[in-house]
């Protein structure tokens, strides 16, 4: 079964209502899916692996489906629980129910990588499938965080090699900074409003240099950007394995800002500036046409009037939609205007001359 496949089927699955809600302690577990007695079947028979590659259509979802079922209470309860106890989770470690939007989707990707290697390595007669799930869950989910960095860009077992290592004089702690960084670049969750976990890697740094009262979170941040300028030492080596997966995060928005906030939100633009801005990007792209056009030949006044009537015009049939009509004056119709004035006509053309000529001794410096 291709893993694109597979992964497509299991998000879908991974989205069930029954996958949503696992038992809390004490409780009674949903009625199994019916596809599940099919599945164990499969196993038992050592054919699981070969139905699962081999299906397609209805049944694939069946399978697929019967899967999830039969995974994810394993993966709750054997993973997900132990996990969110570790990180001091109390409402996510009881039951699906309760987790947090972030706990969930790892959650969901632990459940979606332990169904393909069931999908993938049931290939011989298995007669206690849930035991054979539960032995297979830590190789499973390792594997697959190591497929999701990978997908991310990432490297998908962080290493200090040697080079960085040189660069950061084998410093213990800058060493495992730069290995935290690039754990960090691989995973989807962000730091709130911050780009690294500044608070975290100052209690890691404590914890490991002994420092208690030098390890503040700016400290922390002046070590990373030393570790980050070490890596842009090899700067296709930064960009593969640092800035393109960095940059694969979802970017954090505030809701509202701060009420202490230092920096006011910037106000619109108002008309008068939207119209200067349109006038200086047609006002380039004028010089460009009117460069091009007389160096193939034709006639500087001509060029000029053509596309300056060509570009202006359409710039005063264009007109802000939250304004009413006549509520200023439109600068299109007074270029346009101009044209009309034979002496107006003659000072154009020897302006845009000029600005063409030194557009044009620019553009060979610039190259």
């Amino acid at each position: 079964m291709g893993a694109s496949a597979v992964q497509s089927q299991q998000r879908d699955a991974a989205r069930m209502p029954a996958v949503r809600r696992a038992a809390a302690p004490g409780e009674t577990r949903q009625a199994v899916d019916p596809g599940v007695p099919a599945l164990t079947a499969l196993a038992r028979e050592g054919t699981l692996a070969a139905a699962a590659a081999t299906a397609e259509g209805t049944e694939r979802r069946v399978i697929v489906r019967a899967a999830y079922d039969l995974v994810w209470p394993i993966v709750f309860a054997r993973v997900t629980r132990r996990f969110e106890r570790r990180r001091g989770h109390a409402g996510c470690s009881v039951s699906v129910e309760r987790l947090a939007d972030e706990c969930l989707d790892r959650f969901h990707d632990d459940v979606e990588a332990v169904v393909e290697d069931l999908l993938t390595h049931a290939d011989r007669p298995v007669h206690n499938l849930e035991a054979w799930i539960a032995g297979r869950l830590n190789a499973a989910t390792v594997d697959g965080h190591r497929r999701r960095r990978g997908r991310r860009g990432a490297l998908q077992r962080p290493r200090i090699p040697g080079w960085l290592a040189d660069e950061l004089g084998r410093d213990r702690w800058l060493i495992a900074l730069a290995t935290e960084l690039l754990g960090w670049v691989g995973v989807p969750v962000t730091a709130g409003n911050d780009v690294w976990p500044l608070e975290a890697w100052a209690q890691r740094r404590a914890e490991m240099t002994g420092d208690w009262t030098g390890s503040e979170p700016p400290v922390v941040a002046r070590e990373v950007e030393r570790v980050l300028a070490a890596m842009r030492s090899r700067i296709d080596w930064y960009e593969r394995y640092v800035e393109r997966p960095l940059g694969r995060k979802e970017t954090p928005v505030a809701a509202a800002p701060p009420e202490d906030a230092a920096v006011a939100p910037l106000a619109p633009a108002d008309r008068d500036a939207r119209a200067d801005a349109e006038l200086t990007r047609l006002a380039a792209y004028a010089v460009e046409a009117i460069g091009e056009r007389i160096g193939r030949g034709e006639s500087a006044a001509e060029v000029v009037v053509d596309v300056l009537g060509t570009v202006f015009g359409r710039a005063s049939a264009a007109t802000d939609v939250e304004q009413p009509p006549h509520a200023g004056a439109d600068p299109g119709e007074t270029v346009l205007g101009a044209l009309g004035e034979r002496a107006d006509v003659d000072r154009i053309v020897a302006a845009a001359l000029d600005i063409v000529g030194a557009e044009a001794v620019r553009a060979p410096q610039a190259g």
